[in-house]
């Protein structure tokens, strides 16, 4: 990002107020440098949309289209294909950054201090935003962040596939339900599906293959041991392929949740949830299945505060969320986090 992307809204050579919109250009660099430092949204589908809302067109398809055809005969109404809309509605969020003006006036980096300071608003913006856009629940009242809107998770489990993995570890049965749980003519697509899990079931999964006595070859032996340290590129670890898909570590998931199964049906009948023990959840489905709606106009303030001598630098985005198909989604829920 140049220094004259954010001129018109960040002179840190100047003591004052000041802010505005950046032009379609500006913010699409903007957004851009937000997804830099994150996993998941770079691989979804972004959509950088002009208004608040957005009405997005798809097609749904049967099981079956083709119909035996009669020479001269008109054979009834088309059928098989629907058309339809889905609704993508954004969010408005606010980033603030103070700074004094010493280390505005005093720093090493010179005319670099303004590409620093959009990079790290940058950043902060993305990992919250993909955080919000994974985890976040309208129906929430403890977190004011997270009610913003519905995220992925809770459309995924409204309207996709869910599989209760029943307090299980994360293992080849996991992601054997969550395949098998995949509606078929999805699988026809099955190069381009992937699967999505948080960092410490991910863990789980890789310390269990080191631990299989019976296999004649440790298969995450190079990955742990051999494996060469990442040192460039964005977060998110990919490791080797369950059932010919890749398995994509996504930090942001959420592995706090309590089990919603039942650990001790007793013989009365009576039902005990597992809420001891931490749980998070496995995700199958196409990255580009997943929206993100970000609207263009990104603002940035300057105002400068005399009683504390500092400059504060506030960001202004709407952003929201949306699955295009949430039939070709499965979630396998109540995954163990091993302690």
């Amino acid at each position: 990002m140049s220094n004259e992307m954010l001129e018109k809204v960040i002179r840190t050579t100047e003591v004052g107020a000041g802010g505005g919109l950046l032009n379609p250009e500006q913010s699409d660099t903007f957004i851009d440098y937000m997804w830099d430092t994150t996993v998941l949204i770079p691989q979804v589908r972004t959509v950088r949309m002009k208004s608040d809302t957005i009405e997005i067109e798809k097609v749904g398809v049967g099981k079956r289209l083709l119909k035996v055809a009669t020479e001269a005969v008109d054979d009834g109404t088309p059928a098989g294909a629907t058309f339809s809309k889905i609704s993508l509605t954004t969010t408005k969020f606010r980033l603030d950054f103070e700074l004094s003006t010493e280390s505005l006036e005093d720093n090493i980096e010179g005319a670099d201090l303004e590409d620093h300071i959009a990079r790290l608003m940058a950043t902060a913006a993305g990992n919250d935003l993909e955080d919000v856009a994974i985890n976040a629940d309208s129906a929430l009242t403890t977190d004011p962040l997270l009610k913003g809107f519905d995220g992925w998770s809770k459309r995924a489990k409204a309207g996709g596939h869910v599989v209760d993995h029943a307090g299980g570890s994360l293992d080849r049965s996991a992601f054997n339900k969550a395949l098998k749980a995949m509606p078929r003519y999805f699988m026809q697509r099955r190069n381009q599906l992937k699967f999505f899990v948080g960092s410490n079931l991910i863990q789980d999964y890789l310390y269990s293959l080191t631990d299989l006595a019976t296999t004649p070859e440790n298969i995450a032996e190079s990955m742990i041991r051999t494996g060469p340290v990442r040192t460039e590129g964005g977060a998110g670890f990919v490791t080797s392929y369950a059932f010919g898909i890749p398995v994509q570590e996504v930090p942001l998931f959420n592995e706090t949740q309590d089990g919603t199964y039942d650990t001790d049906p007793g013989t009365s009948g009576t039902q005990l949830p597992a809420t001891t023990v931490d749980h998070g959840d496995l995700w199958l489905t196409f990255p580009k299945n997943l929206l993100l709606g970000v609207k263009r106009e990104i603002k940035i303030a300057r105002e400068y505060k005399p009683k504390k001598d500092t400059i504060e630098y506030t960001m202004m985005c709407r952003v929201g969320t949306q699955i295009e198909e949430v039939d070709a989604f499965v979630v396998v829920k109540n995954i163990k986090v091993s302690v």
